[in-house]
């Protein structure tokens, strides 16, 4: 971390582990699918891996650390063990009861005791052979769950260590780590009658340094800064981030395109990086009646929102992502392709890639395919009050394969690497 990475990183397969599992909650006849939403790595004092993984309702702490594992590749056994009675008296067997026990079941434990240079002793044999080698184990340390109506979208470390938020439409939760059956609700936008219901929180984070701040988006396009130090239920916010000059003019898409899908604290933790379905927009906290800078990223769909809207492409969300010194910011679309920007080069169209084995070809497919929309229910059912859909004309096509979209996008931390997701597939893009 305090010396620049003169090459690029490498990535070598470590691991994988069933995080959840289909579940069925009885009380509600609700299916729990078993998909991830969100992953976080957690501060750790040791060499072990700790994540916070999260479905639909419940949210897990896995540990990922290494062991050592030892087998017996070869062994041959004495002629004279011819019966399981024979085995259980053997030699073998019965040579350590002359050694002194060691409390809390040495013995029992001497697989991963015993050192890897150790000679096989006289009662093994000769053809006795050992093979010890690395593997990564992953355990579940804490189950955090029962505290969430609706579907989770968000979770987020806290600097502190110790704490996380995890957010639905509706609520934020915050937990200590390592209490699993309890947590604080800290935002309720859940009102007394549901047919009042305007806006959904769509995103939350802390901020990167101090503890007592974090920031949560909405539906409506607002960014609320809050302090938990005011009170414990954050009613009252800080500040609210809105930017004026996109709401002058009214339409019904206006209000759907508005909708933040995602926000990132710069590394500073003055700025914030938000993305709706058309802009990225970096905020800076001292400024909340517009962003600093604005980048386009599906601007060239504008004409063409009420095709999404009938495809319920105009629901999807996409995440962003910012490098470490805040220069630098990139998001995803369509067509497998994502945009990169810099701050310092101005506000123009950035760098266009692809997610494929060659990058620099950008492919616009002409097909529109119908998507399911990726926003809350509840957001989807607001926008959708009184409109109905509507025949599109058959000669209406959208110059991007709705299909293929690339959500997933994540910035290494120290250096400049971008990793991409889309559908089965990771891409890394080093610069």
């Amino acid at each position: 971390m305090d010396y620049p990475a003169t090459v690029h990183p490498r990535y070598f397969y470590k691991t994988e582990f069933q995080s959840h599992e289909l579940e069925f909650d009885y009380l509600k006849s609700l299916e729990i699918g078993e998909k991830i939403n969100k992953l976080r790595f957690c501060a750790t004092p040791n060499n072990s891996l700790f994540i916070l993984s999260t479905n639909d309702r419940t949210i897990k702490l896995w540990k990922v650390s290494e062991c050592k594992v030892k087998r017996v590749k070869e062994m041959e056994l004495s002629p004279n063990v011819s019966s399981e009675n024979a085995l259980l008296s053997g030699k073998s067997f019965v040579a350590g009861l002359n050694e002194s026990s060691i409390q809390n079941g040495y013995h029992l434990e001497w697989i991963d005791k015993k050192p890897r240079s150790v000679s096989p002793a006289p009662e093994e044999g000769p053809n006795t052979i050992f093979n010890v080698g690395e593997s990564s184990v992953a355990r579940c340390r804490r189950v955090y769950a029962h505290a969430h109506d609706y579907n989770i979208n968000s979770i987020s470390n806290n600097s502190d260590g110790e704490t996380f938020i995890s957010a639905d439409d509706l609520r934020i939760n915050l937990w200590n780590m390592e209490v699993s059956n309890r947590c604080f609700n800290i935002v309720d936008l859940k009102p007394l009658d549901m047919e009042d219901l305007i806006e959904v929180i769509t995103s939350a984070e802390f901020h990167p340094d101090y503890c007592n701040l974090l920031a949560y988006s909405s539906s409506r396009g607002f960014i609320r800064l809050v302090d938990m130090r005011q009170s414990a239920l954050c009613d009252q916010n800080a500040k609210i981030l809105l930017d004026h000059e996109a709401r002058g003019s009214r339409s019904f898409f206006t209000e759907i395109i508005a909708s933040i899908s995602d926000i990132k604290f710069a590394k500073d933790g003055r700025h914030i990086l938000s993305r709706d379905y058309m802009n990225l927009k970096l905020w800076d906290l001292h400024m909340e009646s517009s962003p600093i800078a604005i980048f386009k990223i599906n601007e060239y769909l504008r004409p063409k929102l009420s095709v999404l809207y009938n495809h319920d492409a105009i629901f999807d969300k996409f995440e962003c992502c910012i490098s470490r010194d805040g220069h630098h910011f990139a998001s995803g679309s369509y067509s497998n392709i994502f945009k990169v920007f810099s701050h310092d080069g101005g506000q123009d169209d950035g760098i266009t890639l692809e997610a494929s084995r060659n990058p620099n070809r950008v492919s616009h497919c002409r097909t529109a395919t119908r998507t399911a929309g990726l926003l809350g229910s509840f957001a989807c059912g607001l926008n959708r009050r009184g409109h109905d859909n509507t025949g599109s004309d058959a000669s209406d096509e959208i110059p991007c394969n709705l299909k293929s979209k690339l959500i997933h996008l994540a910035w290494h931390p120290t250096t400049s690497l971008i990793a991409c997701a889309t559908k089965c597939s990771l891409y890394m893009y080093y610069a």
